[in-house]
C-alpha cells in the first residue's frame, strides 16, 4: 500500500473565493453582497454570514498550508567562568532591576529609597569582587543598558559572553554589540595569537575592549595591535580606535600621531591633535608653543608687570593640520577663537619661562590688558584639564573661600569642576569641602559631582552641616533635591547613624517654606534608609573570605 502522502496548496480558485469576501467587506454587503451568500442569507443577517464565510476561508488556507524549514538553532551560549551571585545579592539584582522599571510616583518621592539610582553602584561593586550576572537576569539587565547608556559599560561587563551571546538574539539588544564593555573572556597578552584573531575577526565591541585591555596591560603591544589595519578602519572605526590610546599615552605614540594628522577624517585629525597637545615634549605642542608665545607675553612698556595679548590674524593651512578649527562658533570672533584654541594646545610647561621664572599661582595673578583676562584664563583651564596638570588647577580654582566670580581662573562652576578633576581625591574633597563651608550648597552640586565616592572626609561632614543648616533655616527645600540625592549616592553608608537626629520633623518657622519641616524629614528619612540599603548591597556582595 502506497502511504506517501502530499500536502496540496491552495487552488487557485479558492484564491478568487477569498478576493472576493475582501471586496465584500471593504465595499460593504448592501453594495456588493459575497456571490456565495447572495441568494441564501437574508440582508440583515449578511454581515454576520460574510464574517462566518471568512473564519471557514481561513481555517481552510491555513489546513493546507506547507510547513516552513526549520531553523537552525543557534549556537549554545559560551561559558563564564566567573563566580555566580551570592544568593542575597542576586535576589537584590532582581529587586533592583524590579525597581527600575516599576513607574516613578507622582509628586513627592516619600521615604524609600530610589532603587534606580542605586543600580549603577550596584553593578559597579559586583563587577570589583568579578561575578557574572544570573542567566535568568540577562534580559532585565540588557533591557536596562538599552534604556540607559550610562548603565552600558558595567551592566555589559556584568552579562559577560552570554550577555553579548543573547544580544545577537535580540534586534532590540543590538546596541551591545557596538559598544564596550561586552567582550566577555579576552585572550591575555601572552597568547599573541588569539589576541591576532580576535583583533582580525572580532566583532566591533570585542576589538575596542581589546584593544583597551592590551593597551592597559602593554601600551606598547596596543599601539602595534592598532597600527597594523589602520589604512583599513573606517573613518568611524578609527576615531573610537585612536581615543583608546588615551591609557598609557607616552611620547612613544608621538609618531603614530603625527601621521594620523593627515587622516582623511576631520575628527580623527583632531583628536590626534588633542592627544599629541597633552604630551609636553610632542613636535606639535611645540609648535603651538611657539604659536602662543608670539601671541601671550610680557608687557615691558607698562609700569607694573602685565600681559599683552595679540591674538592670531589667520589660521593658515598648518595650524589647520596640528587641530585648529578655522571656522568659529556663531558668536564668536575669529581672532579669539583662534587664540583660544592655540594656547589650550600649548604645553603649560613653556609659560614658566615666558613669564621670567613665575609660578603658575604667580602668573594668574598678573593683570591682561584689553579685556583679554577671560579668554586666556579659560584657555589655560582647558590646558590644564587636558594635560592634567594640577599645579595650573590650583592656581586657577584659587582659594574655595574667595566667590567664583571674583576668583582667578573662570567663574563657570562647570569649568572648576573640571579642573578639581585633576587633582588627588582626598585634596579635591578637602577643596570641594571648603567650598561648600563658605558659600553653602547652592552652587555646589557640579563640584560635588566630580569627587569620589563614597565622599571622603571632610566632605561628608561638610554637606550634611549644610544641610542640617538649610533644615534649621527653613529653606525652601526642593531646591536642596538635587544635592540630597547626590547625598544619597555618595555619602559612606556609616554616616546613616549620624543623620538620624535629622529624620525628625523640624519646628517650622513663621518665616519658613509653607511644608518645609515634612519635606526635610522626609528627605532625612530616604537618605538613611538609603545609605542603611547601600551598606546591605556592600555586605551582600562581599565574598566570605574577604
Amino acid at each position: 500500500m502506497d502511504t506517501t502522502t502530499t500536502t496540496s496548496t491552495t487552488p487557485p480558485a479558492d484564491d478568487a473565493a477569498w478576493e472576493e469576501l475582501v471586496s465584500s467587506a471593504l465595499l460593504g454587503t448592501d453594495r456588493r453582497p459575497p456571490a456565495g451568500l447572495a441568494g441564501s442569507t437574508a440582508a440583515r443577517d449578511m454581515p454576520g454570514a460574510l464574517l462566518d464565510a471568512a473564519a471557514l476561508h481561513t481555517v481552510r488556507r491555513r489546513a493546507g498550508l506547507r510547513p516552513g524549514p526549520a531553523a537552525p538553532l543557534p549556537e549554545p551560549a559560551p561559558e563564564d567562568p566567573r563566580a555566580p551571585l551570592p544568593e542575597a545579592a542576586r535576589l537584590r539584582l532582581d529587586q533592583l532591576l524590579a525597581g527600575r522599571a516599576a513607574p516613578s510616583p507622582a509628586g513627592r518621592r516619600g521615604a524609600a529609597p530610589d532603587l534606580a539610582e542605586l543600580l549603577p553602584q550596584w553593578l559597579a561593586l559586583a563587577n570589583r569582587h568579578g561575578y557574572k550576572a544570573p542567566p535568568a537576569a540577562l534580559p532585565a539587565l540588557l533591557d536596562a543598558a538599552r534604556a540607559r547608556t550610562d548603565l552600558r559599560p558595567q551592566a555589559l561587563r556584568l552579562a559577560g559572553p552570554r550577555g553579548l551571546w543573547l544580544a545577537r538574539l535580540n534586534p532590540e539588544w543590538r546596541f551591545a554589540l557596538r559598544g564596550t564593555g561586552a567582550a566577555g573572556n579576552l585572550p591575555s597578552s601572552g597568547d599573541p595569537e588569539g589576541v591576532r584573531a580576535l583583533w582580525d575577526e572580532g566583532l566591533f565591541a570585542e576589538r575596542v575592549a581589546l584593544l583597551a585591555a592590551v593597551r592597559t596591560e602593554d601600551p606598547a603591544a596596543g599601539l602595534a595591535l592598532l597600527a597594523s589595519t589602520w589604512s583599513a578602519e573606517r573613518a568611524e572605526d578609527r576615531l573610537m580606535f585612536l581615543d583608546s590610546l588615551r591609557a598609557g599615552l607616552s611620547d612613544a605614540d608621538e609618531e603614530f600621531l603625527e601621521e594620523a594628522l593627515g587622516d582623511r577624517s576631520r575628527n580623527v585629525r583632531a583628536t590626534a591633535a588633542e592627544l599629541l597637545s597633552a604630551l609636553p615634549a610632542s613636535a606639535l605642542a611645540g609648535r603651538m608653543a611657539g604659536r602662543a608665545a608670539t601671541c601671550v607675553g610680557l608687557d615691558r612698556t607698562a609700569p607694573t608687570p602685565t600681559i599683552a595679548v595679540e591674538a592670531p590674524h589667520e589660521c593658515d593651512a598648518a595650524m589647520q593640520r596640528d587641530g585648529l578649527v578655522a571656522t568659529p562658533p556663531a558668536g564668536r570672533g575669529e581672532r579669539s577663537w583662534w587664540l583660544g584654541q592655540l594656547v589650550e594646545a600649548a604645553p603649560l610647561s613653556a609659560w614658566p619661562a615666558r613669564f621670567g621664572g613665575r609660578t603658575p599661582e604667580e602668573i594668574v595673578a598678573l593683570p591682561v590688558a584689553d579685556d583679554w583676562q577671560a579668554e586666556l584664563h579659560a584657555a589655560w583651564c582647558r590646558a590644564a584639564v587636558r594635560q592634567r596638570d594640577p599645579d595650573w588647577s590650583r592656581a586657577l580654582l584659587g582659594s574655595p573661600a574667595v566667590p567664583p566670580a571674583t576668583g582667578p581662573g573662570t567663574s563657570s562652576l562647570a569649568e572648576r569642576a573640571q579642573l578639581l578633576s585633576t587633582l588627588p581625591v582626598e585634596e579635591r574633597a578637602r577643596w570641594v569641602a571648603s567650598f561648600v563651608a563658605a558659600h553653602g550648597l547652592s552652587e555646589a552640586f557640579q563640584l560635588l559631582g566630580v569627587c569620589a565616592v563614597p565622599w571622603a572626609e571632610p566632605l561628608g561632614a561638610a554637606v550634611i552641616d549644610a544641610l542640617d543648616i538649610a533644615r534649621e533655616a527653613g529653606s525652601y527645600p526642593w531646591s536642596f533635591s538635587g544635592v540630597m540625592g547626590l547625598a544619597e549616592r555618595c555619602l559612606a553608608p556609616e554616616a546613616a547613624r549620624q543623620l538620624e537626629s535629622l529624620t525628625a520633623r523640624p519646628d517650622e518657622a513663621e518665616d519658613s517654606s509653607p511644608g518645609a519641616g515634612d519635606y526635610w524629614s522626609e528627605a532625612f528619612q530616604r537618605l538613611v534608609s538609603t545609605l542603611r540599603l547601600r551598606a546591605a548591597m556592600r555586605a551582600e556582595l562581599t565574598p566570605p573570605d574577604a
